[in-house]
């Protein structure tokens, strides 16, 4: 596992194949690394699918309102939802979308990211500037390269566990 150096801003989420250690970015995007923490600290993102994964772009979760696999879960209403908090005005940055990077989902509304987020697969610099980028994988990349494929996938991959690193 990779060293944490500001366990505040850092993300475990345990997947099927192991942790993913993913570096919040509060300096660049304070409300989206703010929102995260305060949904993982509440267990919101516990057990909830990865809804859209499309090869060689990204994989996409966070539907805390209708993605909880252990909750009236449907797969059909799986990334039409968010959070009962506000959503979020845009924080967008020179940080690109680079493999690994932690983009916040959104509708065609720059300014309506909640609770969904996506991982990318690859560098997917046409988002640049575009969605708010807010952390970085810096360990257990392989595991979110395992996550099953699919829009939606038949059988959803999980986020078993999201914890910010401070209180581990």
């Amino acid at each position: 596992m990779a060293d944490i150096k500001d366990p505040e801003n850092t993300i475990i989420m345990t997947l099927k194949g192991g942790d993913v250690i993913i570096e919040l970015l509060p300096d660049v995007a304070p409300a989206h690394t703010a929102r995260m923490k305060e949904l993982a600290r509440a267990g919101k993102y516990d057990n909830v699918c990865f809804h859209r994964v499309i090869d060689g772009f990204m994989a996409q979760t966070g539907d805390v309102a209708n993605g909880n696999m252990e909750d009236g879960f449907n797969i059909g209403r799986a990334g039409t939802g968010g959070s009962d908090l506000p959503d979020l005005p845009a924080e967008f940055s020179k940080i690109p979308h680079a493999r690994g990077s932690l983009g916040a989902a959104r509708s065609a509304n720059p300014n309506s990211a909640n609770s969904q987020f996506f991982i990318n697969f690859k560098d997917n610099d046409f988002l640049n500037g575009q969605y708010t980028v807010y952390g970085q994988v810096v360990s257990g990349m392989e595991h979110v390269d395992a996550i099953v494929k699919g829009e939606p996938p038949m059988n959803p991959d999980r986020m078993i566990s999201v914890k910010v690193a401070a209180d581990v």
